[in-house]
């Protein structure tokens, strides 16, 4: 049974590589030339002899002289629409070098059929290498086998190593893209996307006496402390806190729609756990409720250590169900369960301005009472049609109805500024981005 074994185990990992298949070839047309001529057959005859020794040598070489190790790295958890690092250690235990061919097989989520690594390693020798990928869906991912397929250095035949284990992580929203904003928004880098905001008011809680800087509000300027100085000082007060900040995920059916591989919801979802680390970190409780024909979650505003966590682990089982949102039913709820005034940050996605007109009632009813910023998706293929020439009948009409969805959204902004409604109207690709502006603007004007 062990030499059955051993003999099934070499049928399946050791084979002949394409260059084996070309010689062979080639020593074939040989055989034939030699029937028109001696020389041909001989030459043939002592090629073939040598060739048949040499795949010989490869063969027992691969087989008996050494193995290749290797181990997959996973990060524990994965970041949603962006670039994670897989990492793949290698040990080649053969005493010459060899050329490896790493096949891992992927889960099927990425659907890549030609995924490969080519590399080559001296006797003895470990390397490290790393790949990116790069997932568009939370949920769980599986991952198999790695295969490694090592050629001697005469390339004649090819052993497979089929080594790790299937291992199994887990995507959830983009907490690279958190950390990220974190950084950028405490170093007030306005060209990373976060503008910087002048203010133009504050709450009467002192902090303290500072050395005047440009854009300072120059109605803070403490002429005691300038005469004492000789140099402009001023006040500096503190931003409030503990205020309430929420955000609202709208998970309808137009929140389905994709971008670049993600769908709206995806890019609300990481932009509203960027921002609720964010409000967090300035000392305001962070919220989240999420909603379609009913509520699906809902997590009451708080500024604990475990706050973020519990919105994280939420937002990771977020899924849409394709219904019509209900926001007469998300009114009610709100009016509810939110008592005092909050900051509400809704993601949703308004395709026709009369899907926004039998909403509008019920989000002029809560901006009454709550800050209320309505998020809105830019279209960017019909923008990308509109920059497009047209040159033809069909072309011309395209454009046509183009322009009318993009005068739609433009309108729906107009008439939600005119009921004193926050918006943005952004692309998915800068959400994250202009909704912490957003919440960074309003909270130095004093207004949340």
């Amino acid at each position: 049974m062990k030499i059955g074994q051993a003999l099934k185990n070499i049928y399946q990992n050791l084979f002949f590589s394409p260059l084996f298949y070309w010689i062979w070839g080639i020593l074939i047309i040989f055989i034939f030339l030699g029937y028109w001529h001696p020389l041909f057959y001989v030459t043939g005859k002592y090629l073939w002899l040598i060739f048949i020794l040499l795949s010989f040598f490869d063969f027992i070489y691969l087989l008996t002289a050494g193995k290749l190790e290797a181990q997959r790295v996973l990060p524990s958890i994965m970041s949603n629409g962006d670039e994670n690092t897989i990492q793949i250690n290698v040990k080649n235990s053969y005493p010459l070098a060899v050329h490896l061919k790493i096949i891992d097989e992927l889960p099927v989520q990425f659907q890549k059929r030609d995924f490969a690594l080519n590399l080559s390693l001296k006797g003895g020798e470990k390397q490290t290498i790393n790949y990116q990928l790069k997932p568009v869906k939370r949920g769980e991912y599986f991952f198999g086998h790695l295969n490694v397929f090592a050629q001697s250095p005469l390339k004649l035949v090819n052993r497979r190593w089929r080594t790790g284990q299937p291992a199994k992580t887990k995507v959830y929203p983009s907490f690279l893209q958190m950390r990220q904003y974190e950084l950028m928004a405490f170093a007030n880098k306005s060209q990373y996307g976060l503008k910087k905001i002048r203010r133009l008011g504050h709450t009467m809680e002192f902090e303290q006496i500072k050395t005047y800087q440009k854009g300072d509000d120059y109605r803070t300027i403490n002429w005691k402390a300038t005469a004492k100085h000789q140099k402009l000082m001023v006040n500096q007060y503190q931003d409030e806190k503990s205020q309430n900040i929420y955000s609202l995920l709208d998970m309808g059916r137009q929140m389905a729609l994709p971008f670049e591989g993600m769908t709206l919801l995806d890019y609300a979802i990481n932009s509203s756990l960027a921002l609720s680390n964010i409000a967090l970190k300035k000392k305001d409780k962070a919220g989240l409720l999420s909603f379609e024909k009913r509520i699906h979650s809902f997590i009451k505003p708080n500024s604990g250590r475990q706050q973020l966590h519990q919105i994280f682990e939420n937002l990771y089982a977020q899924n849409t169900g394709f219904l019509e949102t209900d926001y007469e039913y998300l009114y009610y709820f709100v009016r509810k369960n939110i008592p005092t005034r909050s900051l509400l940050m809704l993601y949703t996605n308004f395709e026709h301005f009369n899907s926004l007109k039998r909403q509008l009632p019920f989000l002029k009813k809560m901006a009454g009472k709550h800050l209320l910023v309505v998020i809105i998706f830019k279209n960017t293929e019909l923008q990308s049609l509109l920059d497009k020439p047209a040159k033809s009948k069909p072309r011309i009409y395209h454009k046509i109805i183009a322009q009318d969805f993009e005068n739609q959204k433009k309108k729906m902004v107009k008439i939600l500024k005119k009921h004193k409604i926050h918006t943005i109207y952004t692309s998915p690709e800068h959400l994250t981005a202009n909704s912490i502006s957003k919440y960074l603007e309003l909270k130095s004007r004093g207004v949340i």
